[in-house]
This record gives C-alpha cells, structure tokens and sequence, in this order.
C-alpha cells in the first residue's frame, strides 16, 4: 500500500510580492512532482467460510479467518507473509499456520510473464506426529497469459510429515501407502480469472491435481467454479466478496478425519475481504 504525502508550504507575510514569488520558486516539490516509489506494500484481511487448502478442508467447515501482508519491487522481487487458523484435529493438534513466500516475476513477452517462487507452511505450535514436523517447503513456477494462470509447486520437504515412520506401510482401502518419505510431491493447476459482462461480476475458475510422492492413495483433482465482486462499503474501498464450488476425488479412506468427517467433500465455500 503507497501513501504519498503533499508538502504544503505556507508563507508569512514577508513585506514585497517579490520575495513571496522568490520563496515560491525555491519551495519543495510537491508529491505529485516527485517519482513513484519502487517499493510496494498491500495488506488484506479476510473472513472465510472454511480453510480449504487445494480444496481440502483444514477448518473443518468452521470458518477462518487470514490476514497476509505482500512487499513487491518494481524488478519483479516479492515477498509475503500470511497466516490463518487451522482446526486442531486437521493437522496433529495444530491450530495456526503461518506461510512465508516469495519469488521474482519477469515478462517475458508483452503478454506473458513468468514467476519463480517459494512457498513456507509453518505451524508455530510445533505439534507433530510420529515425530515428524507437518512443516513443508515448496518451489513453484508459474506462467501468466492474459487471463489464464499455469503453476506447478514441488516439495522438497515431506508432505506434510508424511513417511515411513509416521505412516509408514499401511493398506488404507484398497491402496497401500508406501514406506518412504513423500519429499518431492508436487501440485499443479490452471486458473482462469476474468471479468463477467453483468452486474460488475468476476468469474475465477480452477482445476488442479495433487500428487504425494510414494503414496499415491493421498493423490487427488479438484476443481472449482466461484464469481466474485469489487465493491465499496461508504468511503471504505479495496472489498471483494465471492463465492464458489469446490468439487474433489479425494480418497474418502486417507481424507477422512477420527470422527468420519470427510475433508474432500464437495462443497460450497464463501469469503468476504478488504485490501489496503
């Protein structure tokens, strides 16, 4: 978020009309005059009817709220911070997580960029299972053209803490896990956001698919349909609000929580948010 402030300059009365204009002319240069900054700061807020995370459902349907603050520079650096709450039973106990990322973004052509980036999922509360760290560490790369949105995110951690010694080789419906670590899982997707020729309205549309490296049972697609909108609230501008739905073949066997809640459902999702 930019701010710029207008320099004002008042004068007294100084005795001749000569020696206002030569104070005139000597005055700082207003902000208008002075060049853009090439520093960028945006920072959002929003309510959300549940964490879906590539359309699993780490709230449990119980809402989230997130906030995240992005820096950019005009070269093409960024870097941001994000945080939301998690359901305690959806990642072993943990009930925040905090994401880290950046990258640098370059046109390529006139209409065509492309992006190189990291992505941190931390959980601060430290819990765990079997010992293993539910942390990860992606790389990612992405292409932008026009409206469409191309990423492929890769792992170079476990996914999840998931490996031998936290799940190690276990038949989960017809499928057996593996019995090794899950570091280069990897997730890709196509996004297409544009603008709708009625009531203002933003159609974003989404298909991706999830694979855990030697656990092909936790492999799944998801696909979701949602419109969103821009609006102002009195003098209060930067506010969207959308709404869509998220369809998964996720296997009911692995995504399935001790209390038989299915986190792969099909289901509705909604948000309200404001960027500063």
């Amino acid at each position: 978020m930019r701010t710029s402030t207008k320099i004002l300059l008042t004068c007294g009365l100084l005795g001749s009309l000569s020696a206002m204009h030569a104070m005139a002319e000597e005055a700082p240069a207003t902000a208008q005059d002075m060049p853009a900054s090439p520093h960028h700061i945006t920072t959002n807020f929003g309510f959300y009817s549940d964490y879906l995370f590539r359309g699993i459902s780490y709230a449990r349907g119980r809402g989230a709220i997130q906030a995240f603050i992005d820096y950019s520079h005009e070269s093409g650096l960024f870097l941001g911070l994000g945080a939301t709450n998690v359901h305690k039973d959806a990642i072993y106990g943990n009930t925040l997580e905090v994401d880290i990322y950046g990258g640098y973004s370059h046109a390529l052509t006139e209409e065509l960029v492309g992006t190189a980036g990291f992505l941190q999922f931390y959980y601060p509360d430290n819990e765990k299972i079997a010992g293993q760290s539910a942390n990860v560490t992606e790389l990612n790369l992405a292409l932008d053209y026009r409206h469409f949105t191309l990423k492929y995110s890769y792992s170079l951690t476990d996914w999840f803490g998931v490996n031998g010694k936290s799940y190690g080789n276990t038949l989960i419906g017809n499928h057996m896990t593996g019995d090794s670590d899950s570091k280069g899982s990897s997730y890709v997707e196509l996004n297409y956001n544009n603008a709708l020729p009625w009531y203002e309205l933003n159609v974003s549309l989404h298909v991706g698919h999830q694979a855990v490296k030697n656990y092909s049972v936790a492999d799944y697609t998801d696909v979701s349909v949602g419109v969103n909108r821009d609006f102002a609230i009195a003098d209060s501008k930067g506010w969207n609000a959308g709404v869509s739905y998220v369809v998964t073949d996720a296997n009911d066997d692995w995504y399935v929580t001790a209390s038989g809640y299915k986190t792969g459902d099909n289901k509705f999702f909604a948000y309200i948010k404001r960027t500063f």
